[in-house]
């Protein structure tokens, strides 16, 4: 079974020209906890996805998947 994908924020960073270690330093996480979000393996808190709006200069709804169908 295949990990179901919440976030996006693997390619919002790519998008944006950052990197996952400025992410976790600007957050103070460890690399590992912000990789681990960009593999959808562990998704971070309501309140740490809007922080990482905030860097990223993104609305908060950009770094989720959206559930409506295509």
């Amino acid at each position: 079974m295949s990990k179901l994908k919440l976030n996006k924020i693997k390619v919002v960073l790519v998008e944006n020209n950052r990197s996952n270690k400025e992410l976790a330093k600007h957050l103070g996480k460890t690399v590992s906890t912000v990789s681990r979000w960009c593999t959808n393996e562990y998704q971070p808190s309501i309140e740490t996805l809007y922080e990482i709006s905030k860097f990223l200069k993104v609305d908060v709804r950009e770094l989720l998947v959206s559930t409506l169908p295509k």
